[in-house]
């Protein structure tokens, strides 16, 4: 095999390998602020958040980072995602209605 087809297979697959850690890193990262800002700010107890997924959501910029969280006796599901250090509530559904906090 050439070499210059060798080194071009290897940068693509380098290129590949780092979008998905990249995404990889956002979504957990979101997720464990979340996680953290839900328990050590709203004292929440970690045992009471049945849910927290964390998924891209076609917004622009860290909103595009989302995570979406369920907790014990509570029937709505809450969005958030994390901006300059900050986690953000960006809506929640109760009874299938949406309902935006930050436009």
């Amino acid at each position: 095999m050439n070499k210059k087809i060798l080194i071009m297979i290897i940068l693509i697959i380098i290129g590949v390998g780092s979008s998905f850690a990249f995404i990889y890193y956002k979504k957990s990262s979101t997720k464990n602020s979340v996680v953290e800002y839900l328990t050590t700010e709203k004292n929440i107890p970690e045992k009471n958040i049945i849910q927290s997924e964390p998924f891209i959501a076609n917004f622009k910029g860290n909103k595009n980072y989302m995570v979406s969280v369920k907790l014990k006796n509570d029937n709505k599901t809450y969005y958030y995602y994390k901006d300059n250090g900050k986690v953000i509530l960006e809506s929640y559904v109760k009874n299938g209605k949406e309902h935006v906090i930050n436009k």
